[in-house]
């Protein structure tokens, strides 16, 4: 819109450049547009924004005749010696039209001499002369000669205005054409019409006069929106048999496993796009599927789409060389699955936020003392096994405690521990000190800490510290003691996995994620 918005105002204004570079990929209509800029110039009415067409100048334009508007192929005339004969004749005035025309398409193929010698003739040229070169990679034309252009990026397509070009093509040649099908071919022409149109004239050699969804996804190899969907909805709920029996399904049909995965990874962009501003797809995605990217939307968080993203990117990075495609894609799957079913770090640190804020709201009437993170508080298992066996004494949990313990002084085998803390380490004795014996059961060594200790809590319940205080105690009572998690597995699983792109590397060594790896003894994932 803004190249042809642009472009007619320069004709109509009478403002026009010597020299035009049109940039963008593939079957955009890069060549399309430089034509109809030539017949807008040396049209018979012109330079008007409307050329006719039929006189002439258009129609010799529109045939590649034209003696005024000459298309030189950049890859096969790249050397100086054609750019010196081009500089000859830039002298000669137009034969019929108003402006001899240059077209070069493939301008970035030329050599870098010929660049050369044709920078001055492009910088003052006649004012008769008017140069428009074309390019799907501009990073290869010389910053000197795109200095000396007026540069206009053509984008891709969107997939619904291509479906309905292919609809009008379709009504002219008397073909029947199922929206779905056009859909089809849209989606896997990428953004390019040229791609679109040649794939339909193949499936018009193939199907004949009624061209079906079915046909494109067997002729192409592609597979259906519909599956793609399906295939996404089985891994946002955890189905790993019923997603790896629909991957193998499409294998056994013969679908391009690279073209399937690519389809996949296009579908979670669409997801993630469609969480930030839904309405961003309303001119690449079918209204139908957009009622399908709305329901799986709110079953996953944007955070997961990232991650889903990053796994499947690196799959197809890893299937493009290796031999058994389907092996990396069912890995892939099974992987997504399992992320989707692991503790992200975001959801770690809010737990440990609750935590450091006391945790969950207390009832009335609670003991402001609560169990150390990783240490078992007994005692209301005690309760409900009371409870269970029918015993309302609400003594009945301390009394249990104190038989198991009768031989044993817990209060007096802490403080030989709290002695035998050496100085150096004070952060240990201060939390040891700040501890509540709470009593022995079996070969647990159970402690307490008020409410406003809970940093004192965390750093005697760190692996590292707790491993020490275990060896005071077998040293002062010849007896293997532990100290079992219980609160820090509510907060995260033992052995977590933490996928490392969730932090980057420039947070793992913030002093809370540290924290949160050394107590849940938890690893970073690559």
């Amino acid at each position: 819109m803004h190249v042809s918005h642009t472009l007619k105002n320069a004709v109509a204004q009478n403002r026009l450049a010597h020299a035009y570079l049109f940039v963008g990929p593939r079957g955009v209509g890069k060549t399309s547009t430089a034509r109809i800029l030539a017949k807008s110039l040396n049209c018979v009415k012109g330079p008007t924004i409307t050329p006719c067409g039929v006189c002439d100048n258009c129609r010799e334009i529109a045939g590649g005749n034209s003696l005024d508007v000459i298309e030189i192929d950049g890859a096969s005339n790249n050397s100086v010696e054609d750019v010196r004969q081009l500089r000859e004749n830039v002298r000669y005035a137009p034969a019929k039209g108003r402006y001899k025309i240059y077209l070069i398409d493939e301008v970035h193929m030329l050599s870098a001499a010929a660049f050369n010698a044709l920078l001055k003739t492009l910088e003052e040229p006649p004012e008769h002369v008017k140069f428009i070169f074309a390019t799907t990679e501009p990073q290869k034309v010389l910053p000197t000669i795109i200095s000396r252009c007026q540069r206009f990026d053509l984008h891709r397509i969107p997939a619904n205005l291509i479906a309905e070009h292919l609809q009008v093509i379709a009504k002219k040649e008397k073909i029947t054409l199922e929206p779905a099908a056009a859909h089809s071919i849209a989606r896997g022409a990428e953004g390019g019409l040229r791609d679109a149109e040649s794939m339909l004239d193949q499936l018009v050699a193939f199907c004949g006069e009624k061209i079906a969804e079915s046909d494109v996804l067997n002729v192409f190899g592609f597979t259906s929106e519909q599956t793609v969907s399906d295939l996404t909805q089985r891994i946002l709920r955890g189905e790993t048999p019923e997603a790896i029996n629909l991957l193998h399904e499409q294998c056994e049909a013969g679908k391009d496993m690279m073209r399937l995965m690519a389809d996949l990874i296009a579908y979670v962009r669409d997801l993630l796009v469609f969480k930030a501003k839904p309405d961003a797809l309303n001119q690449d995605v079918d209204p139908q599927f957009q009622r399908s990217l709305a329901a799986h939307a709110e079953q996953i968080s944007t955070d997961r789409l990232l991650e889903l993203i990053d796994q499947f990117a690196a799959a197809e990075a890893r299937m493009k060389w290796a031999p058994n495609k389907k092996l990396h894609f069912e890995v892939a799957i099974i992987r997504a699955i399992q992320s989707l079913g692991q503790a992200t770090l975001d959801e770690v640190i809010e737990k440990l936020g609750e935590l450091r804020d006391g945790g969950r709201a207390r009832p009335p009437g609670a003991p402001s003392v609560q169990p150390v993170a990783g240490i078992v508080d007994a005692g209301r298992r005690e309760k409900a096994d009371a409870s269970k066996a029918g015993i309302n004494d609400p003594g009945y949990s301390r009394v249990r405690v104190e038989e198991k313990s009768a031989e044993v002084d817990p209060e007096r085998i802490w403080q030989d521990v709290l002695a035998k803390i050496p100085a150096q380490k004070g952060f240990v004795r201060n939390s040891a000190s700040a501890a509540h014996v709470l009593g022995i059961e079996g070969r647990n060594f159970k402690l307490g800490f008020a409410a406003g200790d809970k940093a004192m809590m965390d750093i005697l319940s760190t692996p590292a510290n707790r491993k020490f205080i275990e060896t005071l105690l077998h040293e002062i009572t010849a007896k293997d003691w532990t100290l079992k998690q219980s609160v820090g597995e509510e907060l995260a699983p033992r052995n977590a996995v933490v996928p490392e792109h969730s932090i980057g590397h420039d947070f793992k060594n913030e002093p809370l994620i540290q924290e949160a790896i050394e107590l849940f003894n938890a690893r970073v994932r690559p």
